[in-house]
């Protein structure tokens, strides 16, 4: 089965072909970072606007490019939430209609599904069961997976998601938008050790989250740091950028351990845009290796919002008959335990 995916659900636009038997045939992706980065974040109706200007050339180029007909798609997935519901609309209401125009049926993605299910696009995809670390700009949450759609949420964050605390830090410490990558590429001309940042609710029973008080203790640092102009210097900013994803880590480790030894799970799948930073990595990896399990976690690409893993979980579930109605339906929240099993 091949199969188109479209991903609009913020500010990126990602279109891919995804054949069931021969993997990943192609996808591309355009960023509308410059086109926000002067707002500091997201501007919802300009994000809309900009998936209406691209998303439809994007197909067309790359069908051409992979050589594919509309003729050989045998079904369309596309993101149906969560998300800003304008930008998620033109995705829907595209692949919905070119479904239609096709006669083949579609399908609309979780898009947490779609991060969950992406690290299967790599050589060594894991095997359910597992536990997986969602960790975006929008979610921290711990899942126990068994299959694609038997979902147990374990934890998640009770306030600010991780991805959200790391934009919101960087705000503070002066960087532009968008914030995770720069702080984490600031953190590495940091001291370890000047500062040290609290691992919020490690010390208390249970798997969810909360780092809106991390930001507020960056918050108080900066302001404690700062001279009478409010500025920091080059180092000290430096310094608590890497004090602050140092804390972000460990928590997300520690509660990842307890998230396996809860579960007895040996396999752990780390999902996201946050999922791409270089210092969790090795810091799972570690933890993993030390209670005999293994980590799983898709290439920096797809670890962000793209295509390929719309392309993916659209396709099992379509391959699983699995489709829509006619009805344009979009859910800006939406539950990931509300799935459908497979």
């Amino acid at each position: 089965m091949l199969v188109l995916g479209i991903e609009t659900s913020c500010d990126e636009t990602g279109i891919a072909l995804y054949d069931t038997k021969r993997g990943l045939l192609a996808d591309a992706l355009h960023s509308q970072i410059e086109l926000h980065v002067e707002y500091g974040g997201v501007v919802p109706e300009l994000a809309s606007r900009d998936h209406i200007v691209k998303t439809l050339p994007m197909i067309e180029a790359l069908m051409q490019q992979a050589g594919i007909t509309a003729k050989q798609i045998d079904g369309v997935a596309y993101t149906a939430g969560p998300g800003l519901i304008g930008a998620l609309l033109v995705g829907a209401s595209l692949g919905r209609s070119l479904a239609m125009g096709w006669g083949v049926p579609a399908v609309g993605v979780h898009h947490m599904e779609g991060h969950l299910l992406a690290p299967m696009l790599e050589d060594n995809p894991p095997e359910f069961p597992f536990v997986a670390l969602l960790v975006s700009g929008g979610h921290t949450q711990l899942v126990d997976v068994q299959a694609i759609g038997h979902y147990a949420l374990l934890g998640e964050s009770v306030d600010d998601a991780a991805g959200e605390a790391f934009d919101k830090t960087a705000k503070l410490l002066g960087l532009p938008y968008p914030g995770g990558p720069q702080i984490a590429q600031l953190a590495k001309q940091g001291n370890p050790g000047r500062f040290t940042f609290p691992r919020p609710m490690v010390n208390r029973p249970g798997l969810d989250f909360s780092f809106s008080g991390l930001k507020t203790f960056a918050k108080n640092v900066i302001r404690a740091e700062s001279n009478a102009a409010g500025e920091l210097d080059p180092q000290t900013c430096a310094d608590i950028a890497h004090a602050f994803e140092q804390a972000v880590v460990s928590t997300l480790s520690i509660k990842c351990k307890r998230a396996l030894q809860q579960t007895n799970r040996s396999r752990l799948v780390i999902a996201g845009g946050v999922s791409a930073n270089t210092i969790l990595r090795v810091e799972l990896e570690t933890m993993a290796k030390k209670n005999n399990a293994q980590l799983f976690y898709a290439r920096p690409e797809y670890c962000t919002d793209n295509g390929a893993m719309i392309a993916l979980a659209g396709a099992r579930r379509l391959d699983a008959g699995q489709c829509e109605s006619l009805a344009i339906d979009v859910h800006p929240r939406w539950p990931l335990t509300d799935l459908a099993p497979l």
